[in-house]
């Protein structure tokens, strides 16, 4: 993993090429905003849909993740306000990382698409272990199945 420190939820930097032990990090295109008109033509995209119900299966699934020693990072491209309000709306027991430069994603090479004026990241999971990338989760179809998928791979592993 490139050292590139992502701005948090929390109000810290993470830096998830530093991080010891397990890591898991989901990252998904954006959150809606119940306060925000529909995204017209977004159920259109192929792999856009389904932010909400991937973050709160890792949200439901957290426990199970903490049993395997596995922390979990959610990242979008999102400003942190954005995902900040997404943490406290659904209730979710992990930071949530701004990649709004697309340091990561560019260091990273990952898979990007344009939704009007925005440039986004397509849905995709990392399972890193001290720094290395041990597995890589593309495409990710159904999203809220990917949680659960993660377990598995985790379990099957021994990572």
């Amino acid at each position: 993993m490139p050292a590139v420190a992502l701005a948090s939820t929390s109000g810290a930097k993470v830096n998830l090429g530093l991080e010891h032990g397990t890591v898991v990090v989901y990252f998904y295109p954006m959150t809606g905003r119940p306060d925000a008109p529909p995204m017209v033509g977004w159920n259109e995209i192929p792999g856009a849909r389904g932010c909400t119900p991937q973050s709160c299966a890792f949200r439901d699934l957290h426990s199970d993740l903490q049993g395997l020693e596995a922390k979990v990072y959610g990242v979008s491209s999102q400003s942190t306000e954005d995902q900040q309000e997404a943490v406290q709306r659904l209730h979710l027991p992990f930071e949530l990382l701004s990649d709004s430069d697309f340091k990561l994603t560019g260091a990273l090479k990952l898979p990007t698409f344009e939704y009007g004026s925005l440039r986004l990241i397509k849905r995709l999971t990392l399972i890193i272990k001290n720094g290395a990338i041990r597995k890589v989760f593309y495409p990710v179809f159904p999203p809220n199945e990917n949680a659960a998928d993660v377990i598995a791979w985790l379990q099957h592993n021994n990572i």
